[in-house]
């Protein structure tokens, strides 16, 4: 079984994640966790030019296919294999996350990168998305640490992004679970493991 979990950041994925593994593993599930863009060597180094500040420019469809490159050698070299292991994978973030940043909210457009990614990820997706949700000012107030290079596009692109996953939820009911996060922990980690326990079932 494959989870992932969206949102703008300082809704609380990496808490919501550790809560997840652990009561899964209660269940007596072999959890494996990672993070997109992220998870391999090659990966990381992605993720460094994506998140980093510096001095390059980089074209939203730049942006897009480099994210894309990142989750295709995390396919292969991690998710698939403990997939195929009988594992139980947690992602933060995946292909929803290029839809909703790069083309609700960066301009390109959705179904193009929703193509783009089958053929980046062949044919490994989350049965279960939860995207984590919340206003994007009130996430950005949760956050302790320097604004990464998407983070400081500002107020009006993370809201822009917010309003993006609650578009793609909307489209795909099946797929994407829309939890409220602004509650206590506790509370957003019960509902997301009933709706976990639900397609485990």
């Amino acid at each position: 079984m494959f989870f992932s979990f969206d949102g703008v950041d300082g809704v609380g994925k990496s808490t919501q994640i550790q809560l997840l593994a652990e009561a899964l593993r209660v269940r007596g599930l072999e959890v494996m966790t990672c993070r997109d863009p992220g998870g391999t060597a090659l990966g990381e180094r992605l993720r460094e030019i994506l998140l980093d500040h510096h001095d390059i420019s980089i074209h939203r469809r730049s942006e897009m296919l480099l994210y894309m490159a990142s989750r295709a050698q995390l396919v292969e070299e991690m998710i698939r294999p403990a997939l195929e292991a009988g594992k139980t994978v947690i992602s933060d973030r995946f292909l929803l996350a290029n839809v909703v940043y790069q083309a609700h909210a960066g301009g390109l457009n959705p179904d193009d990168v929703w193509r783009v990614g089958e053929i980046a990820v062949a044919g490994v997706m989350p049965r279960l998305v939860f995207v984590l949700d919340m206003p994007a000012e009130r996430a950005a107030q949760r956050i302790q640490r320097a604004a990464d290079r998407m983070e400081a596009q500002g107020l009006s692109y993370l809201e822009h992004v917010r309003q993006g996953f609650l578009a793609e939820a909307r489209r795909r009911p099946n797929e994407i679970v829309v939890i409220d996060a602004d509650r206590l922990p506790e509370a957003v980690h019960a509902d997301v493991l009933r709706e976990a326990e639900r397609v485990l079932r």
